[in-house]
């Protein structure tokens, strides 16, 4: 596969549908010839969309109307099978702009986790890029391979999947100099920084993703020590809709507030040094220990088990086996004409 294009034409069976029933409650579903959808609202059968146009509303058996659309980036990173928790849209739509993904550019990726954001990276490279996802469990890497092929149909020839540190693995599959952007997601960006600056061209962005103001301030603290970036640039994104009918505008109740910080820093030149940035001087730093307590197993958060972890994983190579089954369908349907 040389692109990163989505399925289009009538829906086929294989296909990821995204459906929309009453009240607005939404039902992502993988179409079988035999396959159907249960609810308390009745029963609606995947064969009466197959062949039907993206946005077609079919009645269930209780004459029920449901819109079908394809899911979009942001739906199916939402909707679909998780080992690790993902880089939500809000954030994988800032990564792409701050650190300036570009279309043939060589970007490193480290943890894959999901999938999520390696789908935002994959359509931002284009065909001429290649996307070099670091992952440390193979059953992540395993959810992030079938995610990514349930989403393209197929595997795109421009991602590679390592299995490793990226420590120890980045300097074994780059040349020196040779990697334009570098995302970090992990919880101790920090350990990766040497590496990545060797790895990284003169002028290229490392972005790292991190959760808690201890790591932020700890990540910053380091990379200005290696002397080789620009100052670090940090920021959040929050997101809030609004409810918008007649004159009943008012924001939601809801909002999807913090979820990560980001900072940003660029490769310098070999042998230059940046000018020095005025700011007060720090009355205190953190530690081994101060980080420690902000894990994220000391706050508190829950854990994926590896009975979890096998089911989503089998979920997900589900909906991959339905997508190439879609996609061989097309293909045999183009050669045909």
């Amino acid at each position: 596969m040389t692109t990163t294009q989505r399925p289009s034409g009538p829906f086929r069976e294989g296909d990821r549908v995204q459906l929309t029933g009453p009240k607005g409650r939404l039902h992502t579903v993988t179409l079988r010839e035999d396959g159907e959808l249960h609810t308390h609202h009745g029963v609606l059968r995947h064969r009466d969309l197959i062949g039907l146009p993206d946005g077609s509303v079919v009645a269930n058996s209780s004459g029920h109307e449901y819109l079908a659309l394809r899911p979009l980036l942001r739906d199916f990173a939402m909707s679909m099978p998780r080992g690790a928790a993902i880089v939500y849209p809000k954030d994988a739509a800032q990564i792409v702009m701050q650190a300036d993904v570009f279309p043939g550019a060589t970007v490193v990726e480290a943890g894959v986790g999901s999938g999520a954001l390696s789908l935002s990276l994959l359509r931002a490279i284009g065909p001429a890029g290649t996307l070099m996802s670091f992952e440390r469990r193979e059953e992540f890497a395993d959810v992030a391979r079938s995610n990514v092929e349930t989403f393209f149909g197929e595997t795109p020839d421009t991602w590679r999947v390592v299995v490793g540190d990226l420590v120890e693995a980045l300097p074994q599959e780059v040349e020196p100099g040779s990697v334009d952007r570098v995302v970090l997601d992990m919880l101790a960006p920090w350990e990766c920084i040497d590496v990545v600056a060797e790895a990284l061209t003169p002028g290229g962005v490392v972005l790292c993703y991190i959760a808690t103001a201890t790591q932020l301030s700890r990540v910053a603290e380091y990379i200005r020590g290696t002397g080789l970036f620009t100052e670090p640039d940090a920021s959040e994104t929050m997101v809030r809709g609004w409810h918008v009918e007649g004159l009943a505008v008012r924001p939601d109740h809801r909002m999807v507030a913090h979820t990560g910080f980001l900072l940003t820093a660029r490769r310098l030149a070999p042998g230059a040094v940046a000018p020095s940035v005025k700011r007060r001087a720090s009355k205190s730093s953190y530690s081994d220990a101060d980080v420690e307590l902000w894990t994220p197993g000391a706050v508190g958060d829950r854990e994926i088990t590896d009975k979890n972890l096998r089911k989503r994983a089998r979920e997900a190579g589900r909906a991959a086996e339905g997508a190439r089954q879609a996609a061989a369908s097309r293909e045999s349907e183009q050669s045909t004409e």
